[in-house]
């Protein structure tokens, strides 16, 4: 039997190509339905906490716990943020300042992360390698990293004063442990079957590592990337309400500045900037976990 059908007066067309061309474009549409459900799935549990959470402050609000100049309403609080988002706040020394300090404080948190992802990749390459490197290191690591940030910083000002270095010195002790521990754990997990076939393979040294047991360490390294950009975070904002630097305002030292001048409504909006930023970077770092996963059979296609 004939393949081919007639469409139009001399001409034909495969009708096995057809048929392909049909089930792509219903594979793009569900697809992208399946898209947009998963988004919403992801999506509407966390409106559904942030709605909870501004119900609970309304309700607390109008019960009169504390005046109003000491916890204001989410009515207050939001249009105070939209002013200053806006640029439009009108206690603001200059316009646009909120998003000068947000970008000040990002840069110190994303150049604090990037020398720290450094540092922990090599000392967890360096521990996981060296038997004897593990056992005397290996606890300080775990040492370190329960260690509070904040009690890093008096040494951190006696040794570099109260400037940029100091707050990086503090982020890179803050996170680097997290990292190292990350990268340590990801490779005592590699399966021996997939080290063994490796080495069949012809990978060692370095080759080993670049090909073998890196790639396969990887959920549990992006496990620590994300811890550790917890701690880089903690670190900061407590550095930058400690060490306020002259010309360069950022978001811990207008937390520090609306508690001394007692704007709750200011210190409020900046903490809630603090927790969007934070769950932004916790969605980033969520998606590129979940994508790696994806790519070794560690999660379903839901």
């Amino acid at each position: 039997m004939s393949s081919n059908v007639l469409t139009a007066p001399g001409a034909e067309v495969n009708e096995g190509s057809l048929s392909a061309q049909d089930d792509r474009e219903l594979q793009r549409k569900l697809s992208r339905g399946s898209l947009g459900r998963r988004v919403w799935a992801a999506l509407w549990p966390k409106l559904l906490a942030v709605a909870i959470a501004i119900a609970i402050w309304q309700v607390t609000y109008l019960s009169g716990w504390r005046e109003d100049y000491l916890l204001p309403s989410p009515t207050t609080v939001f249009a105070n943020l939209w002013h200053m988002a806006t640029g439009n706040d009108p206690q603001a020394s200059s316009q646009w300042l909120l998003w000068r300090e947000v970008r000040i404080t990002m840069q110190r948190g994303l150049t604090g992360f990037a020398i720290s992802l450094v540092v922990g990749t090599l000392l967890g390459v360096a521990v996981s390698q060296w038997k004897v490197l593990r056992a005397g290191v290996g606890s300080m690591i775990t040492g370190l990293q329960t260690m509070p940030s904040i009690a890093w910083f008096p040494l951190a000002i006696l040794l570099f004063g109260g400037g940029e270095s100091a707050i990086l010195f503090v982020i890179i002790l803050g996170a680097a442990p997290s990292i190292a521990n990350g990268v340590i754990t990801g490779i005592d997990e590699v399966p021996p079957p997939l080290l063994r076939a490796g080495k069949m393979l012809g990978a060692t040294g370095v080759s080993r590592y670049t090909h073998i047991v890196l790639p396969a360490a990887v959920p549990a390294y992006l496990a620590g990337l994300k811890q550790g950009w917890a701690f880089s975070w903690r670190s900061l904002l407590a550095g930058e309400l400690l060490l306020t630097i002259e010309g360069k305002p950022a978001l811990g030292a207008a937390l520090s500045n609306a508690r001394s001048s007692g704007q709750a409504d200011d210190l409020l909006a900046l903490m809630i900037v603090v927790l969007i930023i934070g769950m932004l970077v916790d969605a980033v770092f969520g998606f590129i976990t979940r994508r790696a996963r994806l790519r070794r059979g560690l999660v379903g296609m839901d």
